[in-house]
Order: structure tokens, then C-alpha cells, then sequence
């Protein structure tokens, strides 16, 4: 839901930032202006504690990522290599006293991970799920015209935990929200659209009323709803609640809208409603909700529609690190990501195993994404053994209904999980613990189905399935049953919410290429010794036992109208679960994008296959040695073949067929000149080229953005690569180059996109991967210029200027 806003500051705070809309709600930024100190101090907790040494940063904050890798770490590679610990926050703030008769809680978006939270030496609770919002009261225990203290001590100290790379810290948005006595509740509002057509729709809202004074009130409630240019719509009738009783009221209405427009994955059309609340003729709450209008089904013959359009779910799944900044959340890394994974031609993603980010949801809405949010990778039964498996009775129950609550009125979220190959779904317990998780969800939100990502795909040994809550099944892996899948479970609707668990280093290439690795090639080998350099393939000829290449995985979805669409594994690297490799490798080698956003082949098979405007792929690069036989592979759209040349010599067409997407050579190396040129109907359609690349001869840097906002969190993702005199990337002549960043801004950090890569990611020097490293550019809070350095021994210095603007 998209937070509420106000015009008039109720709450002073130091270096605090106050977004507002109305005189009667307050919801203010509460990232900035906090002290940190990594390790355990017990008197932290007091309000009159001495935390003047401590270090001053904003949030979000991952304090893991800040450390170098090493074996070391209890965490081990499969988290990342990283530490864990534990650490402490505390930030210094003042409420006025005018305050004094409203309502004030501070709202966290993810702590990972044990959080408790004090205000003023008073303890608020705890909460040890890392991936969950959660809220507390502060206003019993606030000095109104005084000085509060927030301390918040975060544990993540017992490891091994997690199965990739969690980072540490309040690494989510905070927030301070000021309301009055009586007033919208958290999460107050529940926006649904159950009848949709293109020539009118029904927009359902349900409201929870909080009154948190000592009697009862009489108030008007009602909506104005707003299309996406701001024009006012259409206005709900006003309904006078007349005894509001102490604790708070529930309110149900209906509002029609004429000729909608739709939200789609092609057309994310978003409108607004307010809510408002008055009491004897005054405005005393206004909340203000984002939502699309949309309509969606699962058809168990023919798949997913949306809009009553059959629609092919082209996902990813994605996990929440965001590379060289670590688990801290910042839009524009987000939104960088998303812009990649658009281009690809994703349209839904699978946040796993956990509820991601608000703001990324938000972001999911105004791109055009549909989601699936999972609640746990593990229930009752460990994968780690200081994993969610320890808090899952005690706090299953309060973590969903806080997913559930926080996320459904997000029109890209059309599919709930309740879980990620969860261990129980081979025993009984299964059955009962899902009827239960799929009850909690049904009981605050019956517009989206709820499913679970299973392996067991027979259903006399799927407990799970047989507890029949699941309203959609999801099956991870195993291509060879989706033939017989209708026969084993008739009448039921199917995802695959995991495939492919392809691996492959950009740039890597192993030949012959139509020799597939199974890499590990068993249950009982976590790890092969591979390559010596760690690299891995990148021709989609290397997986693991339990998955597919890719193109095996798209050929399967596509070839049954039933399986209404994929969630690849996954969209980008992320840090930890190096499979295949051992230490020193520390992140992952799944990605369709490596973990500095640089695409892999493979990339563009999805694009060929995901989008429609023609493109034409051609790899691998064109720096052999003589004597040398090179696979020379392609992906192509819009044509009918695709022809090769060698130094102008045509090597013949070839075609892709349903079976096969891409096409291939078998080319005796020789220096100059690779092309491909792809033909439809006889006609050129688009052409590309490699040339082989000369001696390295000089640095080239593009940067995404130029300019930025000076916020302190604006970011700009700097492309380095080691190019010969005519620009042409060179492969083989890998090396160090050093980030200096000067004026209104620092540098976040450095990567290359090489996974066994043991140097810092907030390194300011980085080894090239071929050819290629990432600088990030973080904005201060001053308008000016930043002038960033590129440099590397025996090349020219590489000056790039970014400007900054408020």
C-alpha cells in the first residue's frame, strides 16, 4: 500500500525528512540520522547510554557486506562468505509537544535478523524473522518537547542460517507515523477489483477504523478515487459512523468505475484512492492507496489469463541482495534491475524465499510485474541449522498475516506461496500446517490463489498437496513429469515455480558445447573441482543434477498449453550458494545476469523467445588461437534463419526449430571477422558482428545516468571495460583498475560479475572479468558535481563527471 502523507510536520526530527500530503497524518522518512555500532553492549538499550563514538550512517545499512570474504565466517560460502554478529542502532529525535494527544508507532520494513527494540530504556518486543515488517507503539513512552531514543539491537550472530547471503542490519526503509486518535489503521484499507470488464468495474474496499482514545466517536468515512493524471473519478457514498468503539470498526463498501483501464504487465495503469475520515466537518486521516484494475484466472486446460488475455508467465526468481550494496535496499539499484530483467522480456518474478522489500513491490506495480510472494523457505523442518525452523511455531501465525496485510493491495501481486521445497510435504504434517498457513492468508485476502513450491511430484507421497488448500500447484524441476501431470493431479492448475538451476560464468566459454555437464553431478557431490580459474561455461551446456539447461526448461513450459508459465532459477547472481564450486568461490553462478548486471549469453535467449521487436545475439567473442575449432552459437526472432560469415565468407543458414533455440557452427578459427545475419523471407532482418580484438589499448567507461538527485541515495552504475584503439572489447587482457570518486558523492562499491572473486565488494580497485568491472556512484546530500577516476597501470586515466541536482 502506498503510504499515507502529510502537508504540515507533526514530528521534529534531527536530519529528518518529512513527506506530506495532509495536516492530519504524518509518515516520516526515518532512515537518517543514526548511530551503529557493531558488537554487544547491554547497556546500549539505556536512554541515557553514550553513543557519541559510535558511527554515523543512514539507513538502509548491511553491515556483512562490508567485511572481506572469507572461509572463515561460520556462514561458510553457501552465505556468502560474509559475517554475521551482532549490532547495534540507536537514533536521537524530538516530538513536539503539540504531539501530545496522537498516535505515534515507527514502522520497520526488515530487520535481519532477532531485532528488539527499546524507546526511552522501555523494551517493545521482539521479532526474529529478517525478511518481515513489523510496527511498534511509541507513544506511552515519548517525551513530548524532549529528546527519545530509539535503540534497536539486531542478532545475527547463530550460524549457520540462511542458504544464500542474508546480510545483516536494518537493512529495509524505517518510518515515524503520526496519526490522531482516531484514524486509519495499519494497513487499514483493502482495495479488491471482483468484477472487472472493459466496460465497467467494481472497486471493493474494506477499511479498519482504529480508535486508540478513552470513548466513543462519530465520524464520516469515504473515498475519492483518481486515474492516473490526478482527475477525480468517482467518490464512494458517506458513511456517518456513529459509535466507533474503543479498539476500532470495520467498513465494507463498493465504488463503480466506467470504461477502466486495465492494468496489465504491457499497460500498468495505476489509480489512487483516498481515504478520508472527519469528525464535525474536519479532515482528521487521509490514507493514499495505488491499485490497478485487473482480473486474472488459472484455466487447469490452457494456463494463466490476465484480463481474460492467455497470458504465458515468463518469471524469474530473484533473491534480495542488490550485489556490491549488499541485503540494503535502494530504489535505483532496484529499479536498475528491473529495467534489466524488462528488457529480457520477464513479466512476473517469484521473490524467494521470503517477502521482499515494500518498495520493490511498488516498483513491480508502476513497471508492469506480476509477483508471487513466498513466506518461508522452511517450516518446522531445518535446512540450517540456526534457520526460521527455531521461530516457526511460536511466530508463523504473525509473519503471514504481516505479509499478507502489508502486500495485498498491490495489483502485480497475483499469487501468494506458502513456502519454498519445504520439507514436511514428505510426511504428514504437511497436510495440517498447510491447511493452517493457507487459512491465515485466506482469512485476510480470498482475491489471489495461494500455492507452494513442491518437488514431490506424485500425489500419494505430496502431503502437501494432499491437505487440498493449495489453490495452485507449483512444481520445482523434474521437465519429464509435466507430460503426466494432469493424469496424477485432474482438474488442477499448474506453475513451474522453479526451473533450469543452469550455471555459467560470462564471457566462459568450454567446447564442444553440445556436451552437457552435470555439474554437481549427484546428491552425494556438492561440489566439482570444474575449471581451474572457476569459471563455468556459459554455451547453456552446464547444470545441476536436479535441473535443465535453459533452453530444455522453456522448451518443456512451452510445449504443455496446462503449465500457465516459469519462474527461472534465477533472474540475476546473488551472493552465496556458489554451486558448483567450493570456497573461494562466494556467490552464486545461476543468474541469467551476473551479480554486477552485466547479462550472460543466455540472456538473450529469453529475449528471443520473450520478446517480440527483432533481435539477433551472436557469441562467442572472436580471440582464438590459430589451430583452434570454435562453436559459434546464435539467438535470433523475427527471421526464418540466420546466416554466418567468416572474414565475408558465407559458413551457411541455419534455422532454430521448436526443439532447438538457438543455432550453431563448428568454425575453424581464423582472425578477422564473424558475423551473422539474420533473414526473413529472403529479407535482411538485422545483422551483428565480432571482430577479433587487437592489443589493449585504452579504457572506456559509460555510465547509466548522468544525472542524479542529490539525496544520498541516487545511484549511478559506471560500466568499465578494456577495449582495443577501435573500441573493441578485449577478452584476455584482464587487469586491475582503481574507482576514485571526488565532490558530491562516494563510491558504493565494485564488482566484475566473477563469482570466486575474493576481494571486497566495497573494494575501491578491482580485477577486470573479461573485459569488463562496475563502479556504483552514491550521491551525497549537496547539489554539485562528482568527478569519478578510472584508472589502470600503462592506460590513460579515465575521467567521467556526474551531476547532482536536488
Amino acid at each position: 500500500m502506498k503510504s499515507t502523507k502529510n502537508k504540515l510536520p507533526i514530528v521534529a526530527l534531527l536530519l529528518l525528512s518529512l513527506i506530506s500530503t495532509a495536516q492530519v497524518r504524518s509518515i516520516a522518512d526515518f532512515n537518517n540520522g543514526w548511530k551503529f555500532f557493531l558488537g554487544n553492549d547491554s547497556l546500549a538499550s539505556n536512554a541515557n547510554y553514550n553513543d557519541t563514538k559510535w558511527r554515523s550512517l543512514n539507513l538502509p545499512h548491511d553491515w556483512s557486506i562490508e567485511s572481506n570474504f572469507s572461509s572463515s565466517f561460520p556462514a561458510t560460502n553457501q552465505g556468502g562468505a560474509l559475517p554475521g554478529g551482532i549490532g547495534w542502532y540507536r537514533k536521537t529525535f524530538t516530538v513536539p509537544a503539540t504531539s501530545k494527544n496522537k498516535v505515534t508507532r515507527i514502522e520497520f520494513d526488515g530487520v535481519y535478523k532477532n531485532s528488539e527494540v527499546w524507546i526511552n530504556g522501555h523494551y517493545l518486543g521482539k521479532r526474529p524473522y529478517g525478511y518481515i515488517n513489523f510496527s511498534y507503539d511509541l507513544t506511552p513512552h515519548l517525551n513530548y518537547g524532549k529528546p527519545n531514543v530509539i535503540a534497536v539491537k539486531v542478532d545475527n550472530s547463530l550460524q549457520p542460517d540462511s542458504r544464500w547471503y542474508s546480510g545483516s542490519g536494518i537493512y529495509r526503509d524505517v518510518k515515524l507515523v503520526t496519526t490522531n486518535n482516531v484514524a486509519i489503521a495499519e494497513a487499514g484499507v483493502f482495495i479488491a477489483t471482483p468484477i472487472v470488464s472493459k466496460n465497467k468495474a467494481t472497486v471493493s474496499i474494506q477499511y479498519n477504523v482504529a480508535n486508540t482514545g478513552t470513548q466513543k466517536e462519530i465520524v464520516n468515512l469515504y473515498t475519492d478515487l483518481y486515474d492516473a493524471a490526478g482527475k477525480k473519478i468517482a467518490t464512494s457514498k458517506q458513511v456517518v459512523l456513529r459509535t466507533i468503539p474503543v479498539g476500532g470498526y470495520a467498513y465494507a463498501d463498493q465504488i463503480q468505475i466506467a470504461a477502466p483501464i486495465l492494468w496489465s504487465t504491457a499497460k500498468p495503469y495505476l489509480y489512487k484512492a483516498v481515504t478520508k475520515i472527519e469528525r464535525n466537518g474536519q479532515l482528521i486521516d487521509e490514507v493514499k492507496t495505488n491499485f490497478g484494475i485487473r482480473s486474472f484466472r488459472f484455466d487447469a486446460a490452457n494456463g494463466f489469463f490476465l484480463n481474460n488475455e492467455p497470458l504465458k508467465i515468463q518469471g524469474v526468481c530473484m533473491h534480495h541482495d542488490l550485489g556490491a550494496l549488499g541485503a540494503a535496499y535502494n530504489h535505483a539499484a532496484a529499479k536498475r534491475q528491473l529495467n534489466i530483467l524488462k528488457e529480457m522480456g520477464v513479466n512476473a518474478i517469484r521473490f524467494s524465499h521470503n517477502p521482499p522489500a515494500a518498495a520493490i513491490l511498488d516498483l513491480c506495480d508502476e513497471m508492469g510485474f506480476l509477483v508471487q510472494v513466498e513466506a518461508f523457505d522452511m517450516w518446522k523442518k531445518k535446512k540450517n541449522k540456526f534457520d526460521y525452523n527455531l521461530f516457526f511455531d511460536e511466530w508463523h501465525a504473525r509473519d503471514i498475516q504481516a505479509m499478507v496485510l502489508r502486500d495485498r493491495n498491490h495489483p502485480s501481486v497475483f499469487m501468494w506461496s506458502i513456502g519454498n521445497e519445504i520439507r514436511e510435504q514428505f510426511d504428514s504434517t504437511g497436510t495440517t500446517i498447510a491447511k493452517r498457513l493457507v487459512e491465515l492468508v485466506k482469512a485476510l485476502d480470498t482475491t489471489r490463489p495461494v500455492t507452494c513450491a513442491l518437488t514431490e511430484n506424485f500425489p500419494e507421497k505430496n502431503f502437501i498437496w494432499k491437505s487440498g488448500a493449495l489453490d495452485i500447484l507449483g512444481f520445482n524441476y523434474k521437465l519429464y513429469d509435466y507430460a503426466d501431470l494432469p493424469n496424477r493431479f485432474p482438474g488442477q492448475s499448474f506453475v513451474a515455480t522453479e526451473t533450469a538451476s543452469a550455471l555459467a560464468t560470462r564471457g566462459s566459454y568450454d567446447m564442444p558445447s553440445d556436451s552437457n555437464r552435470l555439474w554437481p553431478p549427484d546428491g552425494k557431490t556438492p561440489t566439482v573441482k570444474g575449471n581451474a580459474d572457476m569459471s563455468v561455461s556459459a554455451y547453456d551446456h552446464v547444470y545441476a543434477y536436479w535441473g535443465s539447461s535453459h533452453e530444455a526448461a522453456m522448451v518443456a513450459v512451452n510445449k504443455y498449453k496446462y503449465m500457465s508459465g516459469m519462474f527461472v532459477w534465477s533472474g540475476f547472481d546473488f551472493i552465496g550458494e556458489p554451486v558448483p564450486y567450493a570456497w573461494p568461490a562466494r556467490s552464486s553462478y545461476y543468474g541469467i545476469v551476473d551479480l554486477a548486471g552485466f547479462p550472460k549469453d543466455v540472456f538473450y535467449l529469453y529475449q528471443s523467445e520473450w520478446t517480440t521487436k527483432p533481435m539477433l545475439h551472436l557469441f562467442p567473442h572472436w580471440n582464438w588461437n590459430k589451430g583452434d575449432t570454435v562453436d559459434v552459437w546464435a539467438y535470433y526472432n523475427n527471421a526464418d534463419e540466420v546466416e554466418l560469415f567468416l572474414n565475408g565468407k558465407s559458413l551457411g543458414s541455419k534455422s532454430k526449430t521448436t526443439d532447438v533455440l538457438h543455432v550453431k557452427w563448428r568454425v575453424p578459427y581464423e582472425a578477422g571477422i564473424i558475423k551473422a545475419v539474420s533473414k526473413k523471407n529472403g529479407r535482411v532482418v538485422l545483422s551483428k558482428e565480432i571482430k577479433t580484438a587487437a592489443s589493449l589499448s585504452k579504457i572506456l567507461v559509460t555510465a547509466d545516468r548522468t544525472k542524479l538527485k542529490a539525496n544520498g541515495k541516487d545511484l549511478s552504475f559506471l560500466t568499465i571495460k578494456l577495449v582495443d584503439k577501435d573500441g573493441n572489447l578485449v577478452p584476455d587482457a584482464d587487469r586491475f583498475v582503481d574507482v576514485i570518486v571526488k565532490g558530491a558523492g562516494a563510491l558504493a562499491g565494485t564488482d566484475n560479475g566473477f563469482p570466486a572473486d575474493t576481494v571486497s565488494l566495497k573494494s575501491s580497485q578491482r580485477k577486470t572479468w573479461k573485459g569488463m568491472a562496475l563502479a556504483i556512484v552514491q550521491t551525497n546530500v549537496k547539489k554539485g558535481n562528482i568527478t569519478v577516476v578510472v584508472k589502470s597501470a600503462g592506460l590513460k586515466d579515465v575521467i567521467i563527471t556526474l551531476e547532482t541536482e536536488e
